[in-house]
Protein backbone atom coordinates (compact mmCIF):
# COMPACT_ATOMS: atom_id res chain seq x y z
CA UNK A 1 0.00 0.00 0.00
CA UNK A 2 2.85 2.40 0.83
CA UNK A 3 4.38 1.73 -2.60
CA UNK A 4 1.03 2.44 -4.30
CA UNK A 5 0.59 5.74 -2.46
CA UNK A 6 4.17 6.74 -3.24
CA UNK A 7 3.68 5.82 -6.90
CA UNK A 8 0.46 7.83 -7.20
CA UNK A 9 2.00 10.88 -5.53
CA UNK A 10 5.21 10.84 -7.60
CA UNK A 11 3.60 9.96 -10.94
CA UNK A 12 0.65 12.29 -10.41
CA UNK A 13 2.89 15.22 -9.49
CA UNK A 14 5.18 14.56 -12.47
CA UNK A 15 2.27 14.42 -14.93
CA UNK A 16 0.73 17.63 -13.55
CA UNK A 17 4.02 19.51 -13.76
CA UNK A 18 4.69 18.20 -17.27
CA UNK A 19 1.18 19.17 -18.34
CA UNK A 20 1.76 22.75 -17.24
CA UNK A 21 5.01 22.90 -19.18
CA UNK A 22 3.39 21.58 -22.35
CA UNK A 23 0.55 24.08 -22.00
CA UNK A 24 3.12 26.87 -21.67
CA UNK A 25 4.76 25.73 -24.92
CA UNK A 26 1.38 25.71 -26.65
CA UNK A 27 0.71 29.26 -25.46
CA UNK A 28 4.18 30.34 -26.58
CA UNK A 29 3.61 28.95 -30.07
CA UNK A 30 0.28 30.78 -30.23
CA UNK A 31 2.10 34.08 -29.71
CA UNK A 32 2.55 33.92 -33.49
CA UNK A 33 0.08 35.41 -35.93
CA UNK A 34 -2.84 33.39 -37.21
CA UNK A 35 -2.30 31.53 -40.46
CA UNK A 36 -4.95 29.77 -42.48
CA UNK A 37 -4.20 26.09 -42.99
CA UNK A 38 -4.93 25.29 -46.62
CA UNK A 39 -4.03 22.47 -48.96
CA UNK A 40 -4.66 18.77 -49.40
CA UNK A 41 -5.59 17.09 -46.10
CA UNK A 42 -4.66 13.71 -47.53
CA UNK A 43 -1.16 14.96 -48.29
CA UNK A 44 -0.86 16.26 -44.74
CA UNK A 45 -1.64 12.83 -43.32
CA UNK A 46 0.82 11.24 -45.74
CA UNK A 47 3.48 13.61 -44.42
CA UNK A 48 2.67 12.55 -40.87
CA UNK A 49 2.85 8.84 -41.71
CA UNK A 50 5.87 8.91 -44.01
CA UNK A 51 7.97 11.80 -42.70
CA UNK A 52 7.18 11.93 -38.97
CA UNK A 53 6.24 8.34 -38.20
CA UNK A 54 8.12 6.60 -41.03
CA UNK A 55 11.20 8.89 -40.85
CA UNK A 56 11.38 8.97 -44.65
CA UNK A 57 13.70 11.97 -44.97
CA UNK A 58 16.10 10.65 -42.34
CA UNK A 59 17.17 7.92 -44.75
CA UNK A 60 18.82 10.37 -47.11
CA UNK A 61 21.75 9.70 -44.76
CA UNK A 62 21.13 6.04 -44.13
CA UNK A 63 23.88 5.21 -41.59
CA UNK A 64 22.71 7.60 -38.83
CA UNK A 65 19.13 6.89 -39.91
CA UNK A 66 19.45 3.17 -39.11
CA UNK A 67 20.87 3.84 -35.64
CA UNK A 68 18.25 6.51 -35.01
CA UNK A 69 15.61 3.99 -36.05
CA UNK A 70 16.86 1.54 -33.39
CA UNK A 71 16.34 4.14 -30.66
CA UNK A 72 13.04 5.36 -32.10
CA UNK A 73 11.44 1.91 -32.42
CA UNK A 74 12.78 0.85 -29.01
CA UNK A 75 11.19 3.99 -27.54
CA UNK A 76 7.83 3.12 -29.11
CA UNK A 77 7.82 -0.50 -27.93
CA UNK A 78 9.01 0.41 -24.43
CA UNK A 79 5.79 2.37 -23.98
CA UNK A 80 3.95 -0.97 -23.95
CA UNK A 81 5.97 -2.07 -20.93
CA UNK A 82 5.45 1.38 -19.41
CA UNK A 83 1.67 0.84 -19.51
CA UNK A 84 2.15 -2.31 -17.44
CA UNK A 85 4.41 -0.46 -14.99
CA UNK A 86 1.75 2.20 -14.47
CA UNK A 87 -0.93 -0.45 -13.86
CA UNK A 88 1.35 -2.39 -11.50
CA UNK A 89 2.21 0.75 -9.55
CA UNK A 90 -1.36 1.99 -9.25
CA UNK A 91 -2.92 -1.35 -8.24
CA UNK A 92 -0.03 -2.96 -6.39
CA UNK A 93 0.30 -5.97 -8.71
CA UNK A 94 3.27 -7.51 -10.52
CA UNK A 95 3.43 -7.99 -14.30
CA UNK A 96 -0.27 -7.46 -14.80
CA UNK A 97 -0.32 -8.68 -18.42
CA UNK A 98 1.89 -11.78 -17.99
CA UNK A 99 -0.86 -14.34 -17.30
CA UNK A 100 -3.41 -12.58 -19.51
CA UNK A 101 -1.46 -12.43 -22.77
CA UNK A 102 0.40 -15.72 -22.47
CA UNK A 103 2.88 -16.30 -25.30
CA UNK A 104 2.13 -12.86 -26.76
CA UNK A 105 3.49 -11.30 -23.57
CA UNK A 106 6.80 -13.11 -24.00
CA UNK A 107 6.97 -11.99 -27.63
CA UNK A 108 6.43 -8.35 -26.62
CA UNK A 109 9.06 -8.40 -23.84
CA UNK A 110 11.55 -10.22 -26.11
CA UNK A 111 11.00 -7.62 -28.82
CA UNK A 112 11.62 -4.86 -26.28
CA UNK A 113 14.81 -6.53 -25.06
CA UNK A 114 16.25 -7.02 -28.55
CA UNK A 115 15.39 -3.46 -29.51
CA UNK A 116 16.89 -2.24 -26.24
CA UNK A 117 20.22 -3.89 -27.08
CA UNK A 118 20.17 -2.27 -30.52
CA UNK A 119 19.25 1.06 -28.92
CA UNK A 120 22.18 0.70 -26.51
CA UNK A 121 24.57 0.16 -29.43
CA UNK A 122 23.11 3.16 -31.27
CA UNK A 123 23.34 5.33 -28.15
CA UNK A 124 27.03 4.54 -27.64
CA UNK A 125 27.72 5.29 -31.32
CA UNK A 126 25.85 8.60 -31.13
CA UNK A 127 27.81 9.60 -28.03
CA UNK A 128 31.04 8.79 -29.88
CA UNK A 129 29.96 10.74 -32.97
CA UNK A 130 29.20 13.84 -30.92
CA UNK A 131 32.14 13.76 -28.53
CA UNK A 132 34.95 11.80 -30.19
CA UNK A 133 34.47 11.99 -33.96
CA UNK A 134 33.48 15.66 -33.85
CA UNK A 135 31.09 15.54 -36.82
CA UNK A 136 31.27 19.09 -38.29
CA UNK A 137 27.56 19.88 -37.98
CA UNK A 138 27.69 19.01 -34.26
CA UNK A 139 30.51 21.40 -33.39
CA UNK A 140 29.19 24.65 -34.88
CA UNK A 141 29.27 27.66 -32.55
CA UNK A 142 25.52 27.56 -31.86
CA UNK A 143 25.96 24.09 -30.35
CA UNK A 144 28.24 25.30 -27.53
CA UNK A 145 26.91 25.22 -23.99
CA UNK A 146 23.40 23.94 -23.34
CA UNK A 147 22.70 22.48 -26.84
CA UNK A 148 25.72 20.20 -26.56
CA UNK A 149 24.90 19.22 -22.98
CA UNK A 150 21.26 18.63 -23.93
CA UNK A 151 22.24 16.23 -26.72
CA UNK A 152 24.51 14.26 -24.39
CA UNK A 153 22.07 14.22 -21.48
CA UNK A 154 19.33 12.52 -23.44
CA UNK A 155 21.75 9.81 -24.58
CA UNK A 156 22.88 9.28 -20.99
CA UNK A 157 19.23 9.09 -19.90
CA UNK A 158 18.73 6.41 -22.55
CA UNK A 159 21.59 4.31 -21.16
CA UNK A 160 20.24 4.64 -17.59
CA UNK A 161 16.80 3.56 -18.81
CA UNK A 162 18.28 0.49 -20.51
CA UNK A 163 20.20 -0.42 -17.32
CA UNK A 164 16.90 -0.16 -15.44
CA UNK A 165 15.08 -2.42 -17.91
CA UNK A 166 17.69 -5.19 -17.80
CA UNK A 167 18.11 -4.93 -14.00
CA UNK A 168 14.36 -5.29 -13.56
CA UNK A 169 13.96 -8.13 -16.06
CA UNK A 170 17.19 -9.91 -15.10
CA UNK A 171 16.42 -10.05 -11.38
CA UNK A 172 12.82 -10.98 -12.17
CA UNK A 173 13.91 -14.00 -14.25
CA UNK A 174 15.86 -15.38 -11.29
CA UNK A 175 13.00 -14.68 -8.89
CA UNK A 176 10.57 -16.53 -11.18
CA UNK A 177 12.47 -19.73 -10.48
CA UNK A 178 12.71 -19.15 -6.71
CA UNK A 179 9.24 -17.72 -6.03
CA UNK A 180 6.87 -18.54 -8.92
CA UNK A 181 3.83 -17.63 -6.81
CA UNK A 182 4.70 -13.91 -6.57
CA UNK A 183 6.70 -13.61 -9.79
CA UNK A 184 4.70 -14.80 -12.86
CA UNK A 185 6.53 -16.76 -15.54
CA UNK A 186 7.43 -14.59 -18.54
CA UNK A 187 8.92 -17.46 -20.51
CA UNK A 188 12.35 -17.29 -22.11
CA UNK A 189 13.69 -13.76 -22.53
CA UNK A 190 16.26 -13.14 -25.28
CA UNK A 191 18.65 -11.19 -23.07
CA UNK A 192 17.56 -11.40 -19.43
CA UNK A 193 17.26 -15.20 -19.34
CA UNK A 194 21.06 -15.45 -19.54
CA UNK A 195 22.09 -11.99 -18.31
CA UNK A 196 19.97 -12.22 -15.14
CA UNK A 197 21.45 -15.48 -13.78
CA UNK A 198 24.95 -14.36 -14.81
CA UNK A 199 24.73 -11.06 -12.93
CA UNK A 200 22.29 -11.78 -10.11
CA UNK A 201 22.23 -15.56 -9.73
CA UNK A 202 24.41 -15.49 -6.61
CA UNK A 203 22.30 -12.92 -4.73
CA UNK A 204 19.93 -13.74 -1.88
CA UNK A 205 16.18 -13.52 -2.36
CA UNK A 206 16.03 -10.22 -0.49
CA UNK A 207 18.83 -8.72 -2.58
CA UNK A 208 17.11 -9.90 -5.78
CA UNK A 209 13.85 -8.24 -4.78
CA UNK A 210 15.79 -5.04 -4.04
CA UNK A 211 17.46 -5.12 -7.48
CA UNK A 212 14.15 -5.85 -9.24
CA UNK A 213 12.34 -3.03 -7.37
CA UNK A 214 15.27 -0.65 -7.89
CA UNK A 215 15.16 -1.39 -11.63
CA UNK A 216 11.39 -0.90 -11.66
CA UNK A 217 11.55 2.45 -9.85
CA UNK A 218 14.52 3.58 -11.92
CA UNK A 219 12.62 2.76 -15.11
CA UNK A 220 9.60 4.71 -13.91
CA UNK A 221 11.75 7.55 -12.61
CA UNK A 222 13.63 7.98 -15.88
CA UNK A 223 10.36 8.05 -17.80
CA UNK A 224 8.99 10.78 -15.51
CA UNK A 225 12.27 12.72 -15.66
CA UNK A 226 12.26 12.44 -19.45
CA UNK A 227 8.63 13.58 -19.61
CA UNK A 228 9.44 16.74 -17.66
CA UNK A 229 12.76 17.25 -19.41
CA UNK A 230 11.21 17.23 -22.90
CA UNK A 231 9.76 20.78 -22.76
CA UNK A 232 13.24 22.14 -22.04
CA UNK A 233 14.98 20.05 -24.69
CA UNK A 234 15.37 19.76 -28.44
CA UNK A 235 13.95 16.25 -27.99
CA UNK A 236 10.51 17.82 -27.87
CA UNK A 237 10.57 16.94 -31.58
CA UNK A 238 9.48 13.38 -30.73
CA UNK A 239 6.06 14.90 -30.02
CA UNK A 240 5.94 18.02 -32.20
CA UNK A 241 7.24 16.35 -35.37
CA UNK A 242 3.75 14.98 -35.94
CA UNK A 243 1.81 18.28 -35.84
CA UNK A 244 4.66 20.08 -37.61
CA UNK A 245 4.60 17.71 -40.58
CA UNK A 246 0.80 17.94 -40.67
CA UNK A 247 0.74 21.75 -40.67
CA UNK A 248 3.77 22.17 -42.97
CA UNK A 249 3.09 24.56 -45.83
CA UNK A 250 2.36 22.78 -49.09
CA UNK A 251 3.30 25.53 -51.52
CA UNK A 252 6.01 24.82 -54.06
CA UNK A 253 9.67 25.34 -53.17
CA UNK A 254 10.69 28.89 -53.96
CA UNK A 255 7.13 30.26 -54.02
CA UNK A 256 6.97 33.40 -51.89
CA UNK A 257 3.82 34.82 -50.37
CA UNK A 258 2.49 37.95 -52.01
CA UNK A 259 2.09 41.08 -49.93
CA UNK A 260 -1.30 42.59 -50.90
CA UNK A 261 -0.22 46.14 -49.99
CA UNK A 262 2.81 45.98 -52.29
CA UNK A 263 0.92 44.19 -55.05
CA UNK A 264 -1.86 46.80 -55.02
CA UNK A 265 0.67 49.64 -55.02
CA UNK A 266 2.46 48.17 -58.05
CA UNK A 267 -0.86 47.68 -59.86
CA UNK A 268 -1.76 51.27 -59.11
CA UNK A 269 1.58 52.51 -60.50
CA UNK A 270 1.01 50.48 -63.66
CA UNK A 271 -2.56 51.72 -64.05
CA UNK A 272 -4.06 48.27 -63.49
CA UNK A 273 -6.46 49.40 -60.75
CA UNK A 274 -9.10 52.10 -60.60
CA UNK A 275 -8.29 55.24 -58.65
CA UNK A 276 -10.16 55.04 -55.37
CA UNK A 277 -9.41 58.57 -54.30
CA UNK A 278 -6.69 60.32 -52.39
CA UNK A 279 -4.93 58.48 -49.60
CA UNK A 280 -4.83 60.35 -46.30
CA UNK A 281 -1.31 61.43 -45.39
CA UNK A 282 -2.23 60.87 -41.72
CA UNK A 283 -2.90 57.19 -42.35
CA UNK A 284 -0.39 54.98 -40.55
CA UNK A 285 1.93 53.13 -42.91
CA UNK A 286 1.67 49.34 -42.68
CA UNK A 287 4.54 47.25 -41.38
CA UNK A 288 5.89 44.65 -43.76
CA UNK A 289 7.52 41.39 -42.76
CA UNK A 290 8.41 40.61 -39.16
CA UNK A 291 10.85 41.93 -36.59
CA UNK A 292 9.71 39.81 -33.66
CA UNK A 293 8.08 36.47 -32.89
CA UNK A 294 4.61 37.99 -32.53
CA UNK A 295 4.80 39.00 -36.19
CA UNK A 296 5.80 35.55 -37.35
CA UNK A 297 3.18 32.89 -37.98
CA UNK A 298 2.41 30.32 -35.29
CA UNK A 299 3.52 27.77 -37.90
CA UNK A 300 7.00 29.35 -37.83
CA UNK A 301 7.08 29.13 -34.02
CA UNK A 302 5.89 25.52 -34.14
CA UNK A 303 8.80 24.79 -36.47
CA UNK A 304 11.23 26.46 -34.05
CA UNK A 305 10.04 24.23 -31.21
CA UNK A 306 10.12 21.15 -33.45
CA UNK A 307 13.75 21.74 -34.48
CA UNK A 308 15.87 18.68 -33.68
CA UNK A 309 19.10 20.71 -33.88
CA UNK A 310 20.46 17.95 -36.13
CA UNK A 311 22.20 20.55 -38.30
CA UNK A 312 21.30 18.96 -41.63
CA UNK A 313 19.98 22.32 -42.81
CA UNK A 314 23.22 24.09 -41.90
CA UNK A 315 25.40 21.35 -43.40
CA UNK A 316 23.81 21.85 -46.86
CA UNK A 317 23.56 25.65 -46.68
CA UNK A 318 25.81 27.08 -49.45
CA UNK A 319 26.26 30.33 -47.53
CA UNK A 320 27.44 28.50 -44.42
CA UNK A 321 29.68 26.23 -46.50
CA UNK A 322 31.53 29.26 -47.87
CA UNK A 323 32.24 30.60 -44.39
CA UNK A 324 29.40 33.08 -44.09
CA UNK A 325 27.72 33.60 -40.74
CA UNK A 326 24.33 32.18 -41.69
CA UNK A 327 23.24 28.93 -40.03
CA UNK A 328 19.57 27.99 -40.64
CA UNK A 329 19.66 25.85 -37.49
CA UNK A 330 20.77 28.83 -35.41
CA UNK A 331 17.96 30.93 -36.88
CA UNK A 332 15.37 28.44 -35.64
CA UNK A 333 17.09 28.11 -32.25
CA UNK A 334 17.14 31.91 -31.89
CA UNK A 335 13.45 32.18 -32.73
CA UNK A 336 12.65 29.60 -30.05
CA UNK A 337 14.81 31.41 -27.48
CA UNK A 338 13.19 34.76 -28.26
CA UNK A 339 9.70 33.23 -28.10
CA UNK A 340 10.44 31.83 -24.63
CA UNK A 341 11.77 35.22 -23.52
CA UNK A 342 8.66 37.05 -24.75
CA UNK A 343 6.30 34.50 -23.18
CA UNK A 344 8.10 34.68 -19.81
CA UNK A 345 7.91 38.48 -19.78
CA UNK A 346 4.23 38.49 -20.73
CA UNK A 347 3.47 35.95 -18.01
CA UNK A 348 5.24 38.14 -15.45
CA UNK A 349 2.51 40.75 -15.91
CA UNK A 350 5.10 43.49 -15.37
CA UNK A 351 3.88 46.80 -16.85
CA UNK A 352 7.50 47.49 -17.80
CA UNK A 353 6.90 45.21 -20.78
CA UNK A 354 3.63 46.83 -21.89
CA UNK A 355 3.70 48.97 -25.03
CA UNK A 356 0.84 50.94 -23.48
CA UNK A 357 1.42 51.08 -19.70
CA UNK A 358 -2.26 51.85 -19.20
CA UNK A 359 -3.17 48.40 -20.51
CA UNK A 360 -2.22 44.96 -19.24
CA UNK A 361 0.82 43.42 -20.89
CA UNK A 362 -0.23 40.89 -23.55
CA UNK A 363 0.71 39.50 -26.92
CA UNK A 364 -0.74 42.61 -28.62
CA UNK A 365 0.55 45.02 -25.98
CA UNK A 366 4.16 44.00 -25.55
CA UNK A 367 7.44 45.84 -25.90
CA UNK A 368 10.71 45.18 -24.13
CA UNK A 369 12.88 47.26 -26.43
CA UNK A 370 14.24 44.14 -28.12
CA UNK A 371 13.43 42.18 -31.25
CA UNK A 372 14.56 39.18 -33.26
CA UNK A 373 17.28 41.37 -34.72
CA UNK A 374 18.95 41.22 -31.29
CA UNK A 375 19.24 37.45 -31.79
CA UNK A 376 19.66 37.11 -35.56
CA UNK A 377 22.08 39.57 -37.12
CA UNK A 378 21.47 41.32 -40.40
CA UNK A 379 24.66 39.78 -41.72
CA UNK A 380 23.08 36.34 -41.31
CA UNK A 381 19.90 37.42 -43.11
CA UNK A 382 21.81 39.00 -46.00
CA UNK A 383 23.87 35.83 -46.52
CA UNK A 384 20.82 33.72 -47.38
CA UNK A 385 20.55 32.88 -51.09
CA UNK A 386 16.92 31.64 -50.75
CA UNK A 387 17.97 28.39 -52.45
CA UNK A 388 15.70 26.23 -50.24
CA UNK A 389 18.48 23.71 -49.52
CA UNK A 390 17.72 23.97 -45.78
CA UNK A 391 14.01 23.40 -46.39
CA UNK A 392 14.68 20.32 -48.48
CA UNK A 393 17.14 18.89 -45.95
CA UNK A 394 14.98 19.14 -42.82
CA UNK A 395 13.81 15.67 -41.72
CA UNK A 396 10.63 17.07 -40.10
CA UNK A 397 9.61 19.67 -42.76
CA UNK A 398 10.69 22.82 -40.92
CA UNK A 399 11.04 25.89 -43.16
CA UNK A 400 13.87 28.17 -41.91
CA UNK A 401 13.62 30.28 -45.07
CA UNK A 402 10.18 31.67 -44.18
CA UNK A 403 11.24 33.71 -41.11
CA UNK A 404 14.43 34.80 -42.89
CA UNK A 405 12.36 36.28 -45.74
CA UNK A 406 9.95 37.95 -43.31
CA UNK A 407 12.79 39.59 -41.40
CA UNK A 408 14.44 40.77 -44.63
CA UNK A 409 11.14 42.25 -45.78
CA UNK A 410 10.86 44.14 -42.51
CA UNK A 411 14.38 45.49 -42.83
CA UNK A 412 14.01 46.60 -46.45
CA UNK A 413 10.36 47.69 -46.67
CA UNK A 414 9.62 48.92 -43.16
CA UNK A 415 13.01 50.23 -42.06
CA UNK A 416 14.12 51.23 -45.60
CA UNK A 417 17.44 49.61 -44.74
CA UNK A 418 19.55 46.88 -46.23
CA UNK A 419 23.07 46.28 -47.53
CA UNK A 420 24.42 49.03 -49.74
CA UNK A 421 25.33 46.71 -52.59
CA UNK A 422 21.65 45.76 -52.96
CA UNK A 423 20.53 49.33 -53.68
CA UNK A 424 21.52 49.38 -57.39
CA UNK A 425 19.41 46.27 -57.90
CA UNK A 426 16.39 47.86 -56.17
CA UNK A 427 16.78 51.04 -58.22
CA UNK A 428 17.08 49.03 -61.45
CA UNK A 429 13.93 47.06 -60.67
CA UNK A 430 12.04 50.24 -59.82
CA UNK A 431 13.21 52.15 -62.90
CA UNK A 432 13.48 49.48 -65.60
CA UNK A 433 11.67 46.45 -64.17
CA UNK A 434 14.82 44.31 -64.27
CA UNK A 435 17.53 43.43 -61.79
CA UNK A 436 20.21 44.78 -64.14
CA UNK A 437 20.32 48.39 -65.34
CA UNK A 438 19.58 48.54 -69.07
CA UNK A 439 19.51 51.57 -71.34
CA UNK A 440 16.63 50.13 -73.37
CA UNK A 441 13.07 49.19 -72.54
CA UNK A 442 12.90 45.75 -70.99
CA UNK A 443 10.22 44.67 -73.45
CA UNK A 444 12.09 46.05 -76.47
CA UNK A 445 12.89 42.56 -77.75
CA UNK A 446 9.17 41.82 -78.14
CA UNK A 447 8.61 44.66 -80.58
CA UNK A 448 9.02 44.27 -84.31
CA UNK A 449 11.97 46.14 -85.81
Amino acid sequence: MIQQILFILIAGGAFVYAGRQFMAIRETILLGKDEAIVGDTGKRWRNVLLVAFGQQKMFKRWIPAVFHLFIYVAFLFTQIELIEIVIDGAFGVHRFFADKLGALYGLIINTIEILSVLAFVATVIFLARRNLLKIPRFVKSEMNGWPKLDANLILIFEIILLVAIFSMNGADVVLQERDPVHFPDTGFLAVSSWLGPALFGGLSDGALVFVERAGWWLHLGMVLVFLNYLPKSKHLHIMLAFPNTYFARQKSRGEMDNMPEIMNEVKSMMGLTEDTGEVSMDEELPEFGANDVTQLSWVDLLGAYTCTECGRCTSVCPANSTGKKLSPRKVMMDIRDRAEEVYTKIQSGDSEFAADPQQAVSKDNFSDGKSLFDYITREELHACTTCNACVEACPVLINPLEPILKMRRYEILTESAGPGDWLPMFNAIENSGAAWSMNIDREHWTKAE
